[in-house]
């Protein structure tokens, strides 16, 4: 049995990631410097799957000569997440799991650490 999207708007999706950002846990977003988080509605082409990017330096590769860049960028894909979601409480659960992988990735934590964390 397939279930059926989600159907939500941009603004609603946009008010579920702040949700989700508030579940994430206080020490990860005060460690988190430098980065911003976008929504998008679909991913890059070729990667359907994607539910959320990290792009920049992890803080584990910022040398003495980091600054002066761009913030990196936590993208969330809204389509994505829809798809495999069934209410809106899922799409703030999902949200908030991707953008704790995502700022993991940040931290140059591996998805292997992150299981052990309990955010699979």
């Amino acid at each position: 049995m397939g279930s059926v999207p989600v159907e939500m708007s941009r603004e609603r999706f946009e008010e579920l990631v702040s949700e989700a950002l508030d579940e994430v846990p206080e020490e990860l977003l005060g460690l988190m410097s430098n980065v911003v988080i976008l929504v998008e509605d679909d991913t890059p082409p070729g990667e359907p799957e994607l539910l959320g990017l990290y792009e920049g330096h992890a803080l584990t590769s910022r040398g003495w000569d980091y600054g002066g860049v761009l913030p990196d960028r936590i993208t969330i894909y809204r389509n994505p997440i829809l798809r495999i979601c069934d209410n809106d409480d899922d799409v703030v659960e999902e949200v908030a799991v991707t953008v704790v992988h995502e700022i993991a990735h940040h931290f140059g934590i591996d998805d292997d650490r992150l299981h052990e964390l309990g955010w699979g």
